[in-house]
């Protein structure tokens, strides 16, 4: 069992910048896969980052690629995703997924283990 807690969500300005934290509790940090994504209000949860087990590989959805970074810190058992360019259609509950593999994965069933979300809501 992995055990993900995610932080950093909050209130922003449209044009501004968030960074949100995924720790995780995990005893070989570097051998998961580690994703994000995010649920809007009304839609479904859908795909924004990834990055491979090992830390060779990352994969961005297009509608944030070239505005969200996604990073890891495997001494810290962490992953982040830094986000800049924020725009109100990024609103949305930010979720950190996790499974151990080598490989990086968009489709979310793929993922065994799950964060509880942080709500991020950019303001025009």
């Amino acid at each position: 069992q992995v055990r993900l807690v995610e932080s950093g969500g909050g209130l922003v300005q449209a044009g501004g910048s968030l960074r949100l934290s995924c720790a995780a509790a995990a005893r070989t940090f570097n051998d998961y896969s580690m994703g994000w994504f995010r649920q809007a209000p009304g839609k479904e949860r859908e795909f924004v980052s990834a990055f491979s087990g090992g830390g060779g590989t990352t994969f961005y959805a297009d509608s944030v690629k070239g505005r969200f970074t996604i990073s890891r810190d495997n001494a810290k058992n962490t992953v982040y995703l830094q986000m800049n360019s924020l725009k109100p259609e990024d609103t949305a509950i930010y979720y950190c997924a996790a499974r151990r593999s080598l490989a990086w994965y968009s489709n979310q069933r793929e993922y065994e283990y799950w964060g509880q979300g942080t709500q991020v809501t950019v303001s025009s």
